[in-house]
């Protein structure tokens, strides 16, 4: 799992540097600036969520099914918080109604959280 968590990481970490970069520079004159400001929100989510994946595989005291609920609740929460941002952002672009799919946004975001809720639940679990 530790090995699954870092490539995870490093993956949703490299792709969020280059969504971050194509946000900032490639639709500057295809969206308006409340649209890329959408995109940057997605950016910023999916690098927190990166981070958190290679710091969990560095916590020694998480057990192996901790850590795969972490994994799995980032893993599915990013690409649907963040995947759906990305698409309600670049909406004006596409034949497609994306916000159709609104509705996925707010499970994907519950759950980020409820993979922080595992990590603080561990947390107050370890003995002194």
């Amino acid at each position: 799992m530790t090995r699954t968590l870092l490539i995870t990481g490093a993956i949703f970490g490299a792709l969020a540097v280059i969504l971050g970069a194509f946000g900032a520079h490639g639709l500057k004159n295809l969206v308006d600036a409340q649209a890329i400001k959408t995109f940057e929100t997605g950016v910023k989510y999916q690098m927190y969520h990166a981070l958190l994946l290679i710091a969990v595989a560095h916590l020694p005291h998480l057990s192996v099914q901790a850590k795969t609920a972490v994994f799995y609740l980032v893993l599915t929460g990013v690409l649907m918080f963040s995947g759906s941002i990305y698409l309600l952002a670049t909406n004006s672009m596409t034949a497609f109604d994306f916000k159709k799919i609104g509705f996925v946004t707010p499970i994907g975001g519950t759950l980020l959280i409820a993979a922080w809720g595992v990590l603080i639940y561990q947390f107050f679990s370890w003995k002194k």
